[in-house]
């Protein structure tokens, strides 16, 4: 799937990945290849990647390493969309 994670000061990625896990408002929720379209509201937490992520050496330092070979973006709240095999993220 294409992810795309866009915050108020510039995109901090876009690229294939395995998959993606979100922190819902109604709690942690993940999405795979072909998940059904799904649009949502999101809370204070991480978001977390699992797939080879080619992170920019400028926006590398917002991002860290976690459990499962997961990469781990902290957000206060956002917005997700999934759609046609793509993920958007926005995230503050």
């Amino acid at each position: 799937m294409y992810l795309e994670i866009v915050t108020p000061e510039a995109v901090l990625f876009s690229g294939e990945v395995n998959s993606v896990a979100v922190p819902g408002v109604d709690g942690e929720f993940q999405m795979l290849d072909n998940h059904a379209p799904i649009i949502s509201l999101l809370t204070k937490g991480n978001v977390k990647v699992y797939g080879d992520m080619n992170l920019e050496e400028e926006v590398a330092d917002k991002f860290t390493k976690g459990e499962n070979g997961a990469t781990l973006l902290p957000i206060n709240s956002g917005t997700i969309e999934m759609k046609d095999n793509k993920v958007i993220v926005l995230a503050d």
